[in-house]
């Protein structure tokens, strides 16, 4: 584990008076992942709206010096209970999001995660009950292998590189043809919109190194199921009935180790945030939020970043 304090690059988008929502995103993915329209939309119901790069990707701070590790020999050791070397873990990565909470002065927050977001913020509403005010956990996993295998095409397009990694273009088309493979068949995006938007993060930051790191994290984290008992804040646990890389099984095996947890399957959802679910997710969101804590005015207003 690694105890050095890292820049973590942030937005705060809506009035900073109101209750908070922190999101977490998942493996490799920027802050831009959290599509403009869904924090819109909770900044609509009266919150605040932080979204953050982790670790090791985007924009904020690098774990220099470390190195990327065999990401199949870590699999191997896993699979086998073998401990697993990693430069730092999930443990650490819900420390940075604790961390940035401090900076922002937010003694509590509703936290939601997305993928191995969703894995950060389930050990940070165990690790730190008193700072949740509640979780949702999206696309995620308790860490139990036996219900969290991917399928073999999306586990093949994890893994695959890059045909030409400096080639900004090589890699956008790379990313399209993984969200190709991986996301909602119940609401398709066009490879143009992919463009489009990957583009926009690549542009922004392309580290694939840390995604390394961070995929060896999320492997050394292992089987979670006993941590999850844990877990005292109101739970919302939301999975793609069509997830192709965590499967639904994991989105149910998560709910039923947190105690009161409940579970929303969204039928044609796969491992992506399609812009056409963006209203039902803020809204199921939300209304999370507005039972587990200080109910906020609705307002009217463009978020501005901060």
């Amino acid at each position: 584990m690694t105890a050095v304090p890292l820049h973590i690059e942030y937005e705060s988008l809506g009035d900073p008076t109101r209750p908070a929502i922190v999101l977490i995103m998942g493996l490799g993915m920027q802050l831009t992942g959290w599509p403009d329209s869904f924090c819109r939309a909770l900044v609509a119901r009266g919150y605040r709206v932080i979204r953050f790069d982790n670790r090791d990707c985007g924009l904020s701070g690098r774990v220099a010096g470390k190195k990327r590790g065999n990401l199949l020999l870590a699999m191997a050791a896993a699979a086998l209970g073998l401990p697993v070397r990693t430069p730092y873990t999930l443990e650490d990565m819900a420390g940075d999001t604790i961390g940035l909470m401090d900076r922002l002065g937010l003694e509590q927050a509703h936290i939601v995660g997305a993928s191995m977001g969703g894995m950060i913020a389930q050990i940070l509403a165990a690790k730190f009950p008193r700072r949740a005010l509640s979780l949702t956990s999206i696309m995620s996993t308790s860490g139990n292998r036996r219900v969290s295998k991917p399928s073999k095409a999306a586990r093949k397009v994890l893994l695959a590189r890059p045909a030409d990694s400096k080639n900004t273009d090589a890699v956008i088309e790379h990313m399209v043809d993984m969200f190709g493979v991986i996301g909602s068949p119940g609401y398709p995006s066009t490879r143009e919109e992919l463009r489009q938007h990957i583009g926009r993060s690549v542009r922004r930051a392309y580290y694939p190194a840390g995604v390394a790191r961070q995929l060896l994290a999320s492997i050394a984290s292992g089987d979670r199921r006993r941590q999850l008992r844990t877990i005292m804040a109101p739970t919302l646990v939301i999975h793609g009935a069509d997830d192709p890389l965590v499967p639904l099984a994991a989105g149910r095996d998560t709910a039923q180790h947190i105690p009161g947890a409940s579970l929303l399957v969204i039928k044609g959802m796969g491992h992506d945030f399609p812009e056409a679910l963006m209203p039902r997710l803020a809204t199921a969101i939300a209304d999370h939020c507005d039972t587990h804590g200080p109910r906020p005015q609705a307002v009217a207003i463009n978020p501005s970043a901060g």
